[in-house]
């Protein structure tokens, strides 16, 4: 039977299609074994906090006890640009999409500084850039088009070029963890970005436009204002339906948030944790799991950010994030500051002492591990099994 938030006429065998038939909840048995270790450790239960959630959550995606340590980290970053930038919803001019992509792939950006401190390889990849890169840029060249159209007045991309944008994500995915990947990191690169994605974020979260849409980069309250006022067209012009996400993402999107999409796609896929941060990517975490519901319990938030949108999405998709230090950058930054927390995770629930081997006793006093509440169910499923 076909996928009902998939396109009628995407085929069976595709890429996007097979993708999304492999993505399968988190594993309720690993689930609980890992909620049962976390009671017995050699602390009061709930007193590492996020720790304790995250590293069941772990066990979850990996289906293992003890929990895999993710060590070998790819950043999957994409980089377009955006036909409503001419709306002047951004005061940078579009020529920094292309340069920025270029500084990044030679290591000069701030994802590629905190992405070597971390260990952590950046591929950069040119999803939609208008202007064409120079050979030897280090830029991966997979352009569906040298930019989107302009929301403002109409859909931003045809049905096949969606399709091929998701596919880019997923194509990264499958591609990095083929390479020896065991976590993904969504990052972005693009002018106006926060336009489309302001759009789709209200879109699935059902939350009026003003909300969930902040300045992004050095935007002053006029232009703010403004910008609340494009999107609102884009939404009024397109009438996107968030239970159509493929074709939502025609209307409103952008050719990174589907790659970003993709991405968490292929990691769910891969049943690797995919980590995001930022307005945009949590845009395209919430284009994921309107495509594949199941991808939502591969995600891990890195980093809660300022802008009203990336409340809205975490919200909505029911996670916490790990940071926030008022990060605005964008590019991934924040997720790939997660990492040490998300190790940290692992390396407690595989190595921390129980009562029992440390010959202590039992602590009664207890707290509460606050998990997803789709999770938590998965949990007790397990636990009956």
């Amino acid at each position: 039977m076909a996928d009902p938030r998939l396109p009628g006429a995407l085929a069976p065998d595709s890429l996007l299609a097979r993708t999304v038939t492999a993505i399968r909840p988190a594993d309720p048995q690993a689930l609980a074994a890992a909620h049962d270790r976390q009671q017995i450790l050699t602390k009061p239960e709930g007193s590492l906090g996020q720790l304790e959630a995250l590293s069941i959550r772990l066990a979850g995606m990996s289906s293992q006890l003890p929990v895999p340590v993710p060590s070998h980290p790819v950043v999957g970053l994409f980089a377009g640009d955006h036909g409503v930038w001419a709306q002047g919803v951004s005061p940078d001019p579009q020529e920094i999409t292309a340069q920025m992509a270029g500084n990044m792939a030679a290591g000069g950006a701030g994802i590629s500084v905190l992405s070597a401190q971390m260990g952590a390889r950046v591929w950069v990849t040119d999803v939609g850039v208008a202007t064409a890169l120079p050979a030897g840029s280090g830029v991966r060249d997979r352009n569906v088009r040298r930019s989107t159209d302009d929301i403002s007045q109409g859909p931003a991309m045809t049905l096949d070029e969606a399709i091929r944008a998701l596919e880019v994500g997923i194509e990264t995915a499958d591609e990095a963890v083929a390479q020896g990947a065991d976590i993904l990191i969504t990052g972005e690169m693009g002018i106006a970005n926060t336009t489309p994605a302001a759009a789709l974020i209200s879109l699935f979260t059902g939350l009026p436009v003003d909300a969930v849409t902040g300045r992004g980069a050095g935007a002053d309250s006029r232009r703010q204002a403004h910008k609340i006022s494009v999107i609102q067209q884009a939404l009024d012009v397109n009438r996107p339906d968030a239970a159509d996400p493929v074709g939502a993402l025609t209307k409103v999107g952008g050719f990174e948030h589907a790659a970003m999409a993709g991405l968490v796609l292929g990691a769910a896929a891969h049943r690797v944790p995919v980590v995001i941060d930022g307005v945009i990517a949590c845009s395209s975490a919430l284009l994921a799991i309107a495509i594949a519901p199941d991808a939502a319990d591969f995600l891990v938030p890195g980093h809660a950010g300022a802008e009203p949108g990336i409340t809205a999405a975490l919200e909505r998709l029911g996670l916490p994030a790990l940071l926030d230090l008022g990060l605005r950058l964008g590019e991934g930054t924040g997720a790939v500051l997660a990492l040490p927390i998300i190790q940290a995770a692992a390396h407690i629930l595989n190595e921390m002492a129980t009562f029992e081997d440390a010959a202590v006793t039992d602590i009664k006093v207890t707290g509460e591990i606050d998990l997803p509440a789709d999770e938590a169910d998965r949990i007790e499923e397990g636990a009956s099994r």
